[in-house]
């Protein structure tokens, strides 16, 4: 089965814009979560997947593409990296930022998944994030972040094992 219409590409593609809620629906929650975890940002992230559907609305993914749910992703990562860019080139400088922020975790903040992936690497955070939350396989991460599978393997362990020693107080 195409993979364009098992999400309703397909029917977007033929020029279907009710189409673009079954789509929508269908990839909001995983988009969301790779861009969060890249940006580490919840206004910037929804301003994110914001442009992205608006884009995919605009202008749905050419034909010719053979993964339409990777291209979405792709998008996403992509889109998402250029924001934390600019974000970091617009910050304050350093000592002018607020350091009012406790320096002590709770208890309940240890074991929060999303603590523990905000300790990892941005690179790390999103292999885990593309992986678990988008349901890209290995070779669809290696071909999106342009790094070599076995690197990726090698890394996603890594980030796994470093994920589980938090996670168990470490």
């Amino acid at each position: 089965m195409n993979l364009f219409q098992d999400s309703g590409l397909a029917a977007l593609l033929d020029g279907d814009k009710t189409a673009f809620d079954r789509v929508y629906q269908e990839y909001k929650v995983p988009v969301f979560t790779v861009i969060y975890r890249i940006t580490q940002d919840w206004m910037l992230s929804e301003d994110v997947m914001h442009d992205i559907f608006v884009k995919l609305y605009r202008a749905p993914p050419p034909t010719r593409i053979a993964n339409p749910r990777a291209w979405i992703f792709q998008m996403a990562r992509n889109l998402a990296i250029d924001s934390v860019r600019k974000k970091k080139a617009s910050a304050l400088p350093e000592d002018m930022a607020d350091h009012s922020a406790p320096m002590e975790e709770s208890v309940i903040d240890r074991t929060d998944i999303g603590t523990a992936l905000s300790r990892l690497k941005q690179e790390e955070r999103e292999l885990v994030t593309l992986h678990v939350n988008a349901g890209l396989k290995f070779r669809e991460i290696a071909e999106i972040t342009k790094t070599p599978l076995g690197t990726v393997l090698w890394k996603y362990r890594k980030a796994i094992g470093a994920l589980r020693d938090y996670l168990n107080g470490g």
